[in-house]
């Protein structure tokens, strides 16, 4: 409470209590006392505090002379409603011969004109009655036993704190504030709607149940929006809902509304939770109707979304689609006729003439021109809070039933003096159901059960505005079953039919992960694609997760796909081409062999040792098949035949050669006087050379193969998104071994080659081997760097290369000049020609 408002109520207190003049033996008010808008004498007294003008005008303060009082303008025709209501339930109880059958109920109603500075001469008037005169003690009862009202919070504060030391009960119907449900604060407080406690969480449900998790707030700076929005935020908070902002603007300040407007404008939100009173709603709708602002989903709360003085041609676009809770409808017989009939005669000045008619007003005519009042767009229909009064009035006048110990045969015990106190005690314990069926009593705050419809605004068929009911929100039910909504009800802004969107930032698709944007709430991210090797299979992701090792993301990044395997396929181009030159070679291997079996008895095939020239071309027919072992799926077994049998093929091969190399080198040593050197290195000493040389390959394969043999490997390093599925070598040892020792042998046999290759006569191989082994060392050689630099299957391929390469090599080199003689030039076929004789 402002410390104006207190030091006013705190001077109310003293001209009010303590006004006595000492000398004097009369209590009396000094001042003008305040008359009430309506009143009725009875036995007991029910005040009423109602906003019938919405706004003031204060007076100027020149502290000069007296104020003037203060001036109230514009009607409220809702308020004014509500001031009916309560005097309909007053006369249908005084009628009633079952409820406080022998006792009258009087009523003295005041207009605090929507202010909390009338609302504190309102309640001294309700405390204090309007004589001018108390009487010699100034410690009376006070005029009224209840007071009904107000319909804003901040008013009833005042209201509650002003009468709460005396234990004059207070009842209202609209003012919802939580800090209300303060027993010790307002121990004689109670209400027939629910705390915000509950309708603040049921819009951060409400809210969070579209997917709204960026909107924008707006309330009333008063104790009903700030503590509303207050609860709000938190609940918010606690369902992942962010706030882009708060603002909040009271009645009188027209420049805040402006920069509230404003704010609205450059949001992104397109949902706005607006927390706020009748009128503060009404100026925030006119000032978004003149600046254009629409598109907004507004979410509302029960003091403005069924209020009818919101709805006018404009006002549709604007509001039209909001959804927000409302107190349930009510439909209490009578009460609507009522409303029309005393709205009617008050209007018109007249009376009806089946009433008791006043002898200064006229009757009402039958054909009464309405026009006069088409301004008036007040749906009675809406009977809301009116129900609300209905039961504040029928539950004081239950607890009076109890205190007067009233009874249908005897009536009620009009000696009993009724104190402000006893009805607070007795409110607290009334149970009861109104016509209509609806249960009515007070929890330990003094509330009533939160109820609440679900209302959203509509065009009628007619182009009316409806408040249409789409849903309830019921606290009194378990926690999985308060909230219901028909979603395909609603009609959303624009007459769309689609839930409009209302975040932060659009969802990240799987594939992405959210980063967070510097300075702003969470719900603000950019969408980052995962990063290489990591996918995200779900909305939102706050993380991409690694892939397992055989598998890779897919284009999307979103899903997992096993990683191709990548080896040497038979089917592929380049398999099939190392098939092709394979088997190619293999055939020119054996024609070879085939011509020399068929000349195997002419000079040129038997000068150049036809049994290790046949052992050559058999190891050929080898290694060029040894090649195939390379292409295909590696295996355990194929990864071991294939080094295994390159290696023993080949020092085979070399193993041939090397004699061949020897047996010329030895045929000329021969031709010297007194040389006995063949004898040493006959056709058993060749062949068992080239049996020691390719046994010592063999054990080297066979510790290799023992001790760690190669096998099938996974290499996943090289590529990323695919795996190489090659033949790891296991002793890398044993594998530059098995090299090393061809390549020593073809080394002996190059050097070996080079000193013969000037002997004499024509059927010297030396110039040939040489050439030979040339080329294979040289291979073998390049092959060394681009085995080890080679990715992937192209690794298999540099060696297949290397194998066929050397082959074709060996057989161009030692067999091609030979067969040419054979084929083409059989007349150089001579032992002559071959011993250079010719």
């Amino acid at each position: 409470m402002s410390p104006m408002i207190t030091g006013l109520l705190f001077m109310r207190l003293l001209l009010a209590l303590g006004a006595v003049e000492v000398d004097g033996p009369v209590c009396q008010i000094l001042g003008r006392p305040e008359f009430p808008l309506l009143s009725k004498d009875g036995d007991v007294m029910i005040g009423g505090a109602f906003s019938i003008h919405s706004n003031i005008k204060q007076p100027p303060l020149s502290f000069t002379e007296k104020p003037t009082r203060l001036t109230c303008y514009g009607v409220n025709l809702r308020e004014f409603r509500f001031a009916q209501a309560m005097i309909f339930a007053i006369e249908e109880i005084n009628k009633n011969d079952f409820l406080l059958p022998n006792v009258s109920i009087g009523y003295r109603i005041y207009d605090n004109c929507g202010s909390t500075l009338s609302s504190v001469r309102v309640v001294m008037a309700l405390m204090n009655s309007d004589d001018w005169a108390v009487g010699k003690s100034c410690s009376g009862q006070s005029a009224v036993h209840v007071v009904i009202g107000e319909s804003e919070s901040s008013s009833t504060i005042v209201l509650a704190h002003t009468t709460g030391p005396f234990n004059i009960p207070v009842i209202s119907h609209s003012a919802t504030c939580e800090c209300l449900s303060s027993r010790k604060e307002y121990p004689s407080f109670f209400r027939t709607i629910a705390s915000d406690l509950y309708q603040s969480r049921a819009l951060a449900q409400l809210v969070k149940h579209f997917g709204w998790t960026w909107v924008g707030a707006v309330n009333s700076d008063s104790d009903y929006g700030n503590n509303g929005m207050a609860i709000f935020l938190t609940a918010a908070q606690e369902e992942g809902v962010y706030v882009e902002y708060t603002e909040k603007f009271h009645r009188a300040e027209p420049e805040k509304l402006i920069k509230v407007v404003e704010v609205i404008r450059k949001s992104t939100a397109r949902v706005i939770v607006g927390f706020l009173a009748q009128v503060e709603m009404n100026n925030l709708l006119e000032q978004l109707s003149l600046n254009n602002i629409t598109g907004r989903q507004f979410i509302g709360v029960e003091a403005w979304i069924t209020a009818d003085s919101l709805v006018t041609p404009t006002s549709f676009s604007v509001l039209g689609g909001s959804l927000g809770f409302a107190v349930q409808k009510a439909n209490i017989s009578g009460l609507d006729n009522f409303l029309i009939k005393d709205f009617w005669e008050t209007e018109f000045q007249c009376r009806d003439t089946n009433g008791d008619s006043m002898p200064e007003m006229a009757a009402c005519k039958e054909n009464q021109d309405v026009s006069e009042l088409k301004e008036y767009d007040d749906d009675v229909s809406e009977l809301r809070y009116s129900s609300n009064i209905y039961k504040a009035i029928y539950a004081v006048a239950h607890s009076l039933h109890s205190i007067l110990k009233c009874s249908n045969s005897e009536g009620c015990d009009k000696t009993v003096k009724v104190i402000p106190w006893q009805v607070v005690e007795s409110l607290k314990q009334v149970n009861f159901t109104i016509k209509n069926g609806e249960q009515v009593w007070f929890d330990s705050t003094g509330s009533a059960v939160a109820r609440y419809e679900v209302v959203n605004w509509q065009r009628g068929s007619h182009g009316s505005v409806q408040f249409k009911p789409v849903g309830y929100y019921d606290a009194s039910l378990p926690p999985g079953q308060r909230f219901v909504l028909n979603a395909e009800a609603i009609m959303w802004p624009g007459g769309n039919r689609e839930v409009p969107v209302s975040v932060c930032s659009e969802s990240c698709h799987p594939g992405t992960h959210k980063v967070l944007q510097k300075g702003k709430p969470v719900c603000c991210y950019d969408c980052v694609p995962c990063a290489e090797g990591k996918i995200s299979n779900t909305t939102n992701s706050n993380g991409c997760k690694k892939c397992p090792e055989e598998y890779w993301p897919n284009q999307n990044r979103d899903a997992c796909i096993a990683k191709n395997v990548e080896f040497l396929f038979f089917t592929e181009a380049m398999g099939i081409i190392f098939v092709f030159f394979t088997l190619f070679g293999v055939l020119l291997t054996l024609i070879v062999a085939t011509l020399f079996l068929i000349n195997k008895d002419t000079p040129l095939v038997r000068a150049n040792n036809s049994e290790l020239s046949f052992l050559l071309l058999f190891s050929l027919t080898l290694c060029f098949l040894c090649s195939l072992t390379f292409i295909g799926r590696p295996s355990e077994w194929s990864c071991m035949l294939r080094h295994t049998a390159f290696g023993i093929t080949f020092v085979l091969c070399i193993a041939c050669i090397l004699g061949k190399t020897i047996v010329v080198l030895m045929v000329f040593r021969a031709t010297l006087p007194g040389s006995n050197v063949m004898k040493w290195f006959g056709p058993a000493q060749q062949r068992l050379s080239v049996l020691a040389f390719t046994l010592i390959q063999v054990v080297i394969c066979i510790l290799w193969l023992t001790i760690s043999p190669p096998f099938p490997f996974k290499n996943m390093n090289h590529y990323k998104e695919k795996i190489i599925l090659e033949c790891a070598l296991g002793s890398a040892v044993g594998f530059w071994a098995v090299l090393g020792y061809i390549g020593l042998l073809a080394i002996l046999c190059f050097v070996l080659a080079f000193l013969g290759r000037k002997l004499p006569d024509n059927f010297n191989e030396a110039k040939l081997i040489t050439f030979s082994m040339l080329i294979f060392c040289a291979v073998w050689i390049t092959f060394i760097p681009a085995y080890v630099s080679s990715p992937g299957k192209f690794t298999v391929a540099v060696e297949i290369f290397a194998i066929l390469a050397s082959s074709y090599g060996i057989l161009f080199c030692i067999f091609a000049p030979k067969c040419f003689i054979i084929v083409l030039k059989p007349e150089l076929n001579t032992k002559k020609h071959l011993m250079g004789k010719t």
